[in-house]
């Protein structure tokens, strides 16, 4: 799990900035300070939303009420404010807001440091980029699940009885919780959990929790500079001057330049 353009079985799926004015967050060390602005954090939630949603464009056309309420009922049971207003249709993204401005976060500080230890088992620092927590990736997990929308709060009981699993898992198996875990150690829990379809019976409600957790996690970490970075993305960058297409890929498709200056 040392490459994040392939970050070992528990990386691959099963499915498939702009700054404003900082505030401080909690980056894994508790004596470090990385700053992450409110218009950060929720660009990466609306990025994520985008990929996420793919998966659900025919759940979502069935516009069944009864599978909205109870994805509601049960994020409630779970924790956490699902009566929240959400931003709205026209965000002030701009200002600056305060973690909670728009609605209560739902993880508590054990929840968050198990989040940080497993996002950073999915997705470690390495050659390529930094590790899932130092780009804030654990922060955009506590945004999605708080956020008062039907997909969101269907996830949200499902991400934190996943992190309850993993710590009550971490403590049957080796007598500590999954932060305080050796690497091979967190690989051994992750292995077992890794695909929905493999899975042991025993493991198979963990898989689905980690299936959900690895595709917002790689949704986040993908969505951020550092991420394209790492998968050799470039972006719309300007061109003093256009040369055309490569005459490498020309010969390979069999064809020839006609557009001359």
């Amino acid at each position: 799990m040392s490459d994040n353009q392939n970050i070992s079985s528990q990386a691959n799926t099963d499915t498939t900035v702009q700054v404003s004015v900082p505030v401080e967050l909690q980056i894994k060390n508790p004596n470090i300070t990385r700053q992450f602005s409110r218009r950060q954090a929720m660009q990466w939630v609306m990025a994520a939303m985008a990929v996420i949603s793919v998966d659900r464009v025919a759940e979502n056309a069935s516009g069944n009420a009864a599978d909205a309420k109870s994805a509601l009922d049960a994020a409630g049971a779970a924790g956490g404010d699902v009566a929240a207003a959400g931003y709205g249709v026209d965000p002030k993204l701009a200002e600056a807001h305060q973690p909670g401005a728009f609605w209560p976060l739902t993880m508590n500080d054990a929840q968050k440091k198990t989040s940080i230890a497993l996002c950073d088992a999915i997705i470690p620092e390495d050659d390529l980029g930094p590790a899932a927590s130092d780009v804030g990736v654990p922060e955009m997990l506590d945004e999605w699940i708080s956020a008062p929308y039907p997909n969101q709060v269907a996830d949200r009981p499902i991400i934190l009885d996943g992190l309850a699993w993993i710590d009550v898992e971490s403590r049957k198996r080796f007598n500590v919780v999954f932060t305080d875990l050796k690497v091979d150690q967190k690989n051994a829990i992750c292995d077992d959990i890794c695909f929905t379809r493999t899975a042991k019976p025993e493991f198979r409600k963990a898989a689905v929790f980690f299936t959900k957790f690895r595709t917002l996690s790689a949704s986040a970490y993908y969505s951020t500079p550092a991420g394209w970075k790492a998968v050799g993305y470039v972006g719309n960058i300007p061109l003093p001057k256009f040369e055309g297409p490569p005459k490498a890929v020309l010969d390979k498709l069999g064809v020839t330049q006609t557009v001359v200056d």
